[in-house]
C-alpha cells in the first residue's frame, strides 16, 4: 500500500492550498485517515482526522480554516486549507489505516511521504 501526498507549495498568508493523499495498492477498505504536520525542530502533530464514517476532528489551531474530506471510490483524502498563516508552514504527511483483505479484518497503519507547505507573511 502506498500513500502519495501532493498539493504543497508556497502561498502568501491568507491564501489557500488543497492537499491530496492518494492511496494505491492492495486495498480492501480504507479506515481512519489523518493529516499530520511537522515544522522544523518540532514534533509531528495531528492536524485533521476523518474516520470511516466520515466523523472529523481538527486541531484547535486549524478549526474553521481547514476541512478534511474523503472519496472512498477514488481512494483519496483531501485537506482544504484556507486563511493560511505563516505558522502553518510545515511538511504535511498523510496517515491511513488500511484493510488489505476481505478475509482478514486487521487494519495496518501506513504513512505517506510529506509535502511541504510554506506560507509567507
Amino acid at each position: 500500500v502506498q500513500l502519495q501526498a501532493s498539493g504543497g507549495g508556497l502561498v502568501q498568508a491568507g491564501g489557500s492550498l488543497r492537499l491530496s493523499c492518494g492511496l494505491s495498492g492492495e486495498i480492501f477498505r480504507i479506515g481512519a485517515v489523518g493529516w499530520y504536520r511537522q515544522a522544523p525542530g518540532k514534533q509531528r502533530d495531528l492536524v485533521a482526522f476523518i474516520s470511516l464514517d466520515r466523523t472529523t476532528n481538527y486541531a484547535d489551531s486549524v478549526k474553521g480554516r481547514f476541512t478534511i474530506t474523503r472519496d472512498n471510490a477514488k481512494k483519496t483524502v483531501n485537506l482544504q486549507m484556507n486563511s493560511l498563516k505563516p505558522e502553518d508552514t510545515a511538511v504535511y504527511y498523510c496517515n491511513a489505516d488500511v484493510r488489505t483483505s476481505a478475509f482478514n479484518p486487521r487494519y495496518t497503519n501506513y504513512w505517506g511521504q510529506g509535502t511541504l507547505v510554506t506560507v509567507s507573511s
